[in-house]
C-alpha cells in the first residue's frame, strides 16, 4: 500500500520568521531550503532609507525579487530600474547586481532564491555581525563558501550620489 501521509507543512504567520541584520539591510527568514526540498528559499529584506547592498554576483543561484513597500532600485549588469510596491525583477546568477532604497521611506522586498542554500549565508552573516565588528577576512571567507563574489564597479559612486546612499564599507 502506498504511503498516504501528507508532507509536513511549513507555516509562517504574518510577521513571523527569525530576523537578522546584514550590515546595510535586514533579513527575515520565511522559508528555508529544508522546508522546500531544496528548490527555493524565501526571505524578506527591510531596506532603511539610504541603504545600499554592496554590488555582488552569485555563482550558484538566481534571485527573484518582489517589492512590497516603498521604492527599491536595482542594477543588474548595465540595466537599472526603480520599482515600487508590486514590482518584480529577476537577477540572474553570474551577473553583478545591487539594490538600494530609492525613496524617502523605508522599503521592503521578498527575495526568492533558487536553488535554496544561500539563506544560510544570510544567517551566518547576521550572526557574525551580531557579535560586533568582524575580523577583516571573516566576511570574504563566508562569501567564498557560498559562491558570492563582491564587486566595485565604476558606476557605483554615481549611483551613491544620485540617491544619497550610504557607501558600502571598504
Amino acid at each position: 500500500m502506498p504511503d498516504t501521509k501528507a508532507p509536513d507543512l511549513t507555516i509562517v504567520p504574518p510577521g513571523g520568521g527569525a530576523e537578522g541584520f546584514l550590515g546595510t539591510i535586514g533579513v527575515v527568514f520565511k522559508l528555508w531550503g529544508e522546508d522546500t526540498g531544496g528548490s527555493v528559499s524565501i526571505v524578506e529584506h527591510p531596506f532603511p532609507v539610504g541603504s545600499l547592498v554592496p554590488p555582488h554576483l552569485h555563482t550558484l543561484e538566481d534571485e527573484y525579487s518582489i517589492v512590497t513597500e516603498g521604492e527599491i532600485g536595482f542594477r543588474s549588469g548595465d540595466r537599472e530600474v526603480v520599482l515600487g510596491a508590486g514590482g518584480y525583477i529577476t537577477k540572474p546568477r553570474s551577473e553583478l547586481h545591487t539594490m538600494w532604497n530609492a525613496g524617502s521611506m523605508p522599503a521592503r522586498m521578498i527575495e526568492v532564491i533558487s536553488p535554496a542554500g544561500f539563506e544560510h549565508f544570510f544567517r551566518e552573516l547576521s550572526e557574525l555581525l551580531a557579535d560586533g565588528p568582524p575580523a577583516p577576512d571573516a566576511v570574504p571567507a563566508i562569501a567564498a563558501r557560498y559562491g558570492l563574489q563582491m564587486g566595485r564597479p565604476a558606476w557605483l559612486p554615481d549611483l551613491i550620489e544620485r540617491y544619497g546612499l550610504t557607501p558600502p564599507p571598504g
